[in-house]
């Protein structure tokens, strides 16, 4: 009986050739479980880092690239500065009458503009714009004036409503655009799976962008004041950029699945989004970067005109000048 209890005992427990496969095979469970921990740490620090140079570098090389600049006074004083600025920075529009370049800016041929008279400088700038645009107008207006040693006077021809002046609400809004494109073309497609569902998918993403557009206007003209302007036409353009995002992402799903969704989220927040020149113009940007963001929803371009309102000083300035 003890003798069977043994043989019963050995087989349950298993040979050592048995043991020595069980723990191999834990060995190597536990192995690719680490080796799974690694890839994902250094994947997610790779995704961290792009999207630091997504956002980063765009801010880092920002600055005047073709920068419409427009210049009136005498012709001599107006050759002199259009000789010593950079050419890939400012591309110069010549008015005849200060009345002229006030309405040049007004009518976004030019960026901001210079006066030159005997007695001091004009700057003239469109806030609503780009804020370092205009910051960049008078940062040159100011230096010119300086070796020239003569007052400097600025004048906000186009600006942000009274209630958000730095434009914080506009520049504020991109993420929110982003997101409002990618989260309905997720949820539609989790809802809604299928290629026989495509039409229902499409017509939840435009319901979606015009609801949506009206709302987002309505906070950021009515509640932060941060827009001025035709209610209806922003709303307009803030639902078609919306909606182009959201069709973009449903667009890449119906083509490539669950990695479309990935590739249109990767590329709406990492390129889309930076290159977008919300809060500084495309004017801003990298040559050629600009001309691709404004391709890519959300374009930062007709939200912009969107915003701008003239200022009540501008025909007071214009008299002045």
């Amino acid at each position: 009986m003890s003798k069977g209890r043994r043989i019963s005992s050995s087989i349950s427990a298993g040979g050592p050739d048995e043991n020595a496969g069980a723990n191999a095979q834990a060995d190597k469970t536990t192995r690719s479980s680490w080796i799974r921990l690694s890839a994902l740490v250094a994947g997610l620090t790779a995704v961290v880092g792009v999207m630091l140079l997504a956002f980063a570098l765009p801010a880092i090389h920002g600055g005047p690239h073709d920068m419409r600049l427009g210049l009136a006074g005498p012709s001599p004083a107006v050759d002199a500065v259009a000789g010593n600025l950079t050419p890939d920075d400012w591309d110069v529009v010549r008015f005849d009458t200060p009345e002229d370049l006030i309405a040049g800016i007004e009518n976004r041929e030019a960026a901001g503009g210079l006066v030159f008279a005997a007695d001091g400088v004009d700057v003239y700038t469109a806030t609503a714009g780009g804020a370092p645009g205009a910051a960049a107008v008078t940062a040159l207006g100011t230096s010119i004036a300086q070796r020239q040693q003569v007052p400097v006077r600025t004048h906000e021809l186009v600006a942000f409503p009274a209630d958000d002046p730095r434009g914080a609400g506009l520049t504020a809004a991109a993420l929110p655009m982003v997101f409002g494109g990618l989260i309905p073309a997720i949820a539609l497609t989790q809802l809604f799976p299928g290629r026989n569902r495509l039409l229902l998918r499409f017509v939840g993403v435009v319901a979606f962008a015009v609801i949506a557009g009206a709302a987002l206007t309505a906070i950021l003209q009515f509640g932060t004041g941060s827009l001025a302007g035709n209610y209806w036409l922003t709303a307009e353009g803030l639902a078609l950029g919306m909606g182009a995002l959201a069709l973009t992402v449903l667009g890449l799903e119906a083509l490539l699945g669950p990695v479309g969704i990935g590739l249109g989220a990767f590329l709406m927040m990492f390129v889309g989004n930076p290159l977008s020149a919300l809060g500084t113009g495309s004017n801003w940007l990298p040559d050629g970067w600009s001309t691709f963001g404004q391709l890519l929803p959300p374009p930062g371009r007709p939200v912009h005109s969107c915003a701008r309102t003239r200022s009540s000083a501008a025909s007071a300035a214009g008299s002045r000048a």
